[in-house]
């Protein structure tokens, strides 16, 4: 009888701790964590990008992991290829900023990142989906198929995208961006 006591007492506490836990609004964010919060909000404001779009570029790109490098070469949290990283740098005026930083400093991975973010938003005119399409496959990719018709630069039309990477890509981007933007009201 002692033991069935117990056994309810728990299952009252366990019970009681997921309704707690179900009612608490910032409980999914648990799973869904933004991290370099700050950074992400400054570089955002200073460049007009969205702040959940750099998030959710960050979480597809390196999973907020620092010093990450793909197989292909690809650079820190925003995963930026040195020839775009250098570009980026020299078009932005940074100077001061070196691919070893854009590597291993979560500020300056972020601030090219989401300078060439507005560089592209202002190519593709704000179209959001375009813009994460072309940050993977690249801006002259994208304008191409849009150009040819091959892609209307839609969401609903995704699957007509060429690349199979690229298609994937812009699907996880926007599954995350949605996770985010649902889960905290405001960055």
């Amino acid at each position: 009888m002692k033991f069935l006591r117990k056994k309810s007492v728990l299952l009252l506490l366990f019970l009681g701790f997921v309704v707690i836990l179900f009612f608490n609004t910032n409980w999914m964010s648990w799973f869904y964590p933004i991290h370099y919060k700050e950074n992400i909000r400054e570089q955002a404001e200073r460049y007009d990008v969205d702040p959940f779009l750099v998030a959710s570029i960050i979480r597809v790109e390196s999973n907020y992991k620092l010093g990450k490098e793909s197989k292909k070469g690809a650079l820190g949290l925003m995963q930026l290829m040195p020839d775009t990283a250098n570009w980026a740098m020299e078009k932005a005026k940074l100077p001061e900023v070196t691919l070893d930083h854009i590597k291993h400093e979560p500020e300056a991975s972020i601030e090219i990142g989401t300078w060439y973010l507005k560089t592209l938003s202002e190519q593709f005119k704000g179209n959001r989906i375009a813009v994460i399409a072309a940050y993977n496959a690249g801006p002259g990719k994208v304008d191409g198929w849009l150009k040819r018709g091959v892609w209307d630069g839609t969401y609903d039309s995704v699957k007509n995208i060429p690349i199979g990477e690229t298609r994937h890509y812009v699907q996880r981007v926007i599954y995350y961006y949605n996770q985010y933007t649902r889960i905290y009201s405001e960055f």
